[in-house]
């Protein structure tokens, strides 16, 4: 058994956190992972009444901990964020993930009602104002992350290294993780634990269509693409008809403006690509380890693969180092 801060610090067996993910980090997907860390996704729910019924259903398919992920997202009409986050608080959620653009305020909310707070970040300089902030936990988001992966194009490998030397507070590795391999090479280098998206898209309880789920086991490392680039606001999706679209409008002298893309990159069209199964239809977020996906195993049963596997790859580590003799 995995025992790390983050194990201790959340009540949880082994030491994987479901990420937040619209549109799939909902009841069944969370309360599955439930021997890890599950997160509900906030802003998948219509409203703070559904996201009520969405903690309240969770909390009826199992007794272990999970938490509520909370995205700041740069928006002209933002969400009632307010709402939300009494919602999940008057709800009984001790456990929070928070992402986006300045976190402080909610941070100190969520301190203040005694809740632990995890916060993900794409740079050191980030993580150490979060730590700054009072947060218990940072996920360190490298590169290779589906989603935003920030502007310094900076991979987790270095991230990772760079974190064990700069935080004083525990940290978990996002991007790039999928099996056994990463989570004992992200303890190797300092990390509490793993965050994983992509990797729970494709188990059995993934709310996602089938169809979505086999186009992953298909893939490889090569097929996802950054949108968003010459915005600033960089996006690793899946790549398919409408981002490379996108990539090609941007490419266009001159650039573009997000409302030369607005139509291709709705979120509603990339919901119906969950939901119906086309993978060309819309916009959906995917990380480079789809090219470490090959099934469709129950959450259970990728999370006591993984278990294993890193357990195993750690004893043999241990063997490896022998007496010095002298020189």
């Amino acid at each position: 058994m995995l025992q790390t801060d983050l194990t201790k610090l959340l009540g949880i067996r082994v030491p994987i956190v479901q990420g937040g993910m619209q549109w799939v980090g909902l009841p069944k997907l969370v309360a599955a992972v439930s021997n890890a860390g599950g997160v509900i996704t906030a802003l998948t729910q219509p409203s703070p009444t559904a996201l009520r019924h969405a903690i309240r259903e969770t909390r009826a398919l199992t007794d272990k901990p999970f938490g509520v992920n909370i995205t700041l997202l740069p928006t002209i009409n933002p969400p009632d964020y307010e709402g939300y986050v009494r919602a999940a608080v008057e709800e009984g959620v001790k456990i929070f993930e928070t992402a986006g653009s300045n976190p402080g305020p909610l941070i100190k909310f969520f301190k203040s009602r005694g809740c632990l707070v995890i916060h993900k970040c794409t740079t050191i300089r980030h993580a150490e104002s979060a730590e700054k902030m009072g947060v218990d936990i940072l996920s360190i988001d490298g590169f290779e992350c589906a989603g935003h992966p920030g502007e310094d194009d900076i991979g987790g490998l270095v991230l990772l290294a760079r974190a064990a030397k700069e935080l004083k507070i525990p940290y978990i590795a996002s991007g790039g993780i999928a099996n056994g391999q990463g989570l004992a090479a992200a303890l190797a280098l300092g990390a509490a634990g793993v965050n994983m998206g992509t990797r729970f898209m494709c188990t059995v309880e993934s709310p996602i269509h089938e169809n979505i789920k086999q186009k992953i086991v298909q893939s490889t490392e090569r097929d996802t693409v950054h949108i968003f680039r010459t915005l600033h606001n960089t996006a690793r999706v899946f790549k398919n008809k409408v981002s490379m679209e996108v990539v090609a409008i941007e490419k266009r002298p001159g650039g573009a403006k997000f409302e030369d893309v607005r139509d291709l990159v709705s979120g509603q069209r990339g919901r119906l690509v969950y939901e119906n199964g086309d993978p060309d239809f819309g916009i959906w977020s995917a990380g480079i380890t789809v090219g470490l996906i090959d099934d469709i195993p129950t959450c259970q049963e990728l999370l006591e693969r993984m278990e294993r596997e890193a357990e195993g790859i750690i004893g043999r580590m241990s063997s490896l180092v022998t007496p010095r003799t002298k020189l």
